[in-house]
Parts: structure tokens; sequence; C-alpha cells
């Protein structure tokens, strides 16, 4: 559990950009917090390092760079997203530090949870195996996904400010990012099945990946409240979302939004 612990340090400096605006705990934050992990493990398996191990740790790199960058370039860059969130999120000003501090060390802790699948493994001196590598190929998956998926939001937007977007990948599930960041860490939990020897090692592992699934549903809700009061009168926009799931292709949830325990 040393390693894992070194882990959670790593995320609760890295997140702590959350302390000049709130929300960076759970966005830009996360982002350079598991590529600052990927890169802690890396040097941490240095000495005996697999293709498999090295592929996992370089992902991490890899998403939580792709993640932090862009969403960082859309805050600085994106006045009308800044103007839109104002009215969807609060600005966080007058909140009580002990707040804070509660949501940054939550934040942290189940970062490094999501990661603890590769932690365990390094530590534990545990190379590569099948289940490794086909958890690094979900994974990839994933980050694909979610890129293509922010790549084709922007370009749509961009084409058609004042619409819903229904176009690429948008056509198979309407939050194709959540599910490129949902297959991510799938497949991160499952690569990690060989290693998991102590029922604690089962506990933490399961908090890390049912935890972000909770949070990306619970992303999906706010979204599809806001898409509801922006486009709710749209014909077009009905057809779509009654016939498009939400959250995974070809499964057909179409609403989250009266699920109130969805509150992530």
């Amino acid at each position: 559990m040393k390693l894992f612990g070194i882990m959670l340090l790593i995320a609760l400096v890295f997140s702590s950009i959350g302390f000049k605006k709130y929300v960076w705990f759970i966005s830009i934050g996360y982002g350079f917090a598991v590529a600052a992990i990927g890169a802690g493990l890396l040097i941490a398996g240095r000495g005996s390092m697999t293709p498999g191990v090295a592929a996992a740790c370089i992902l991490f790199i890899v998403y939580g760079c792709r993640l932090g960058g862009y969403l960082a370039l859309r805050e600085l860059k994106s006045s009308a997203y800044n103007t839109k969130m104002k009215t969807e999120i609060k600005s966080g000003e007058g909140m009580n530090v002990g707040v804070k501090c509660a949501i940054w060390i939550s934040a942290a802790l189940l970062y490094a949870c999501e990661t603890a699948p590769l932690s365990f493994r390094i530590a534990g001196g545990q190379g590569t195996d099948v289940l490794l590598w086909i958890g690094v190929v979900i994974s990839l998956a994933g980050v694909i996904i979610e890129s293509a998926a922010d790549l084709q939001k922007n370009a749509a937007k961009k084409e058609n400010p004042g619409r819903f977007v229904d176009t690429g990948l948008y056509r198979l599930v309407r939050c194709p990012n959540y599910f490129g960041e949902m297959l991510f860490w799938t497949g991160v939990f499952v690569g990690g099945i060989p290693v998991y020897d102590t029922v604690l090692m089962w506990i933490i592992a399961l908090l890390g990946y049912v935890g972000i699934i909770y949070v990306m549903f619970g992303g999906a809700r706010r979204l599809e409240m806001r898409q509801n009061r922006t486009y709710g009168e749209d014909p077009e926009y009905q057809k779509y979302v009654k016939t498009t799931p939400i959250m995974i292709p070809f499964v057909p949830i179409y609403s989250v939004e009266k699920h109130k325990w969805l509150v992530a």
C-alpha cells in the first residue's frame, strides 16, 4: 500500500489547482493528476518495467494530458463556454475552506483508487499478462472515442453553434465522451484483476471504478437537464433523445434526468 499512498500524494498535489477555482478539483486537476500518477508509476516501476505495464503507464499520461489540456484550453479561450457555465456551475466564491478541503481530498482519493490497479501491479512486481493487454486495448479505445467525440462536438458547434450535436459518434450515443471515459477506466479495472490479492485491494479498485462510473452518469444527468432547457421545444431534439441512448451505444437507456440520486 506504500505505492498507493505515494500516488495519493501526487493526486493531492496536482488536483490542488482546485483551490484557484473549485470545479478544477474535478476537471483540470483530474486530468493532470492522472497524468502525473502515470509518470510516477513509470518511475516507480523502472527497475522491472515490462511492455504491458509501460503501455498502461503511458496511457495514463496520454489520457491525463489530453483531458487536462483540453479542459484548460476551453477555460482559457472559450468565452462563450465560460459565460454559459456561470449560470450552470457555482463559482465557489465564499465557499468554506473546510468544504473545499473535503472536495479536494475526496477527489484525490478517487483518482488514486481509479489508478490503483496499476499501482498494485507495479508494487507487487507483477509484469505483463493477457488481461493487462486486454485492459490496455480497452483503455486505448476509450481514449480514442473520447478524443474523437470532443473534436466532433467542437467542429459541429463551430458550424452551427445553436444546434444540438447529433453527428458522428453522437448518432450512436448522446454522451460519447462520457462513454469513452467509462471505457478507459473499465480497461484499467479489467487489467488489474489478476493482481487483486486481498479484500482491501478489491475494495479500493471497486471504489475507484464504481466511483467514476457514478460521476459519469451524474455528469450525463446534468448535461441532459441543461440540453432539455436549451433544446426542449425542438421537435428534432425530442426525436433524437427518444431514439438515441444517453450513455452506452445500443443499450436502450434514454434518460437519467429523473434519477435524483445522481448528484455528482
